[in-house]
C-alpha cells in the first residue's frame, strides 16, 4: 500500500507505549495496530485529530505516500475517459 503510516516513530520519539496512546486518544490497542501495521483501509479525522493532539505532531508525521503499484481504482480515476463528474472527497 502506499500509504505509510509513521505511528511507531511518533511513539518512540515521545517514548510513549501503545496503550498509553490508544487510551488518550479514546480507541483500542488493536486499532492502534492496526494503523500501525498498516492494515488500516480508513482512518476518521476525527481519529487522526486525536492522534496529533495526543502525539503533538503534524498529520505529515504519521502519514506519507510511497509510490507503489497503482490500483484499478487510481488508474480510473486518472483516466478522463472512466471518470464520473461527480465530486469526490
Amino acid at each position: 500500500m502506499p500509504i505509510v503510516v509513521d505511528i511507531d516513530v511518533m511513539l518512540a520519539r515521545r517514548k510513549m507505549a501503545v496503550g498509553t496512546l490508544a487510551e488518550r486518544v479514546g480507541v483500542t490497542p488493536a486499532n492502534i495496530a492496526v494503523l500501525k501495521n498498516g492494515r488500516a483501509k480508513a482512518v476518521r479525522f476525527a481519529t487522526l485529530e486525536a492522534l496529533c493532539e495526543v502525539l503533538q505532531c503534524q498529520p505529515g508525521d504519521l502519514l506519507r505516500w510511497e509510490p507503489g503499484e497503482t490500483t484499478d481504482a487510481a488508474r480510473a480515476a486518472s483516466d478522463p475517459d472512466t471518470r464520473t463528474h461527480s465530486a469526490r472527497i
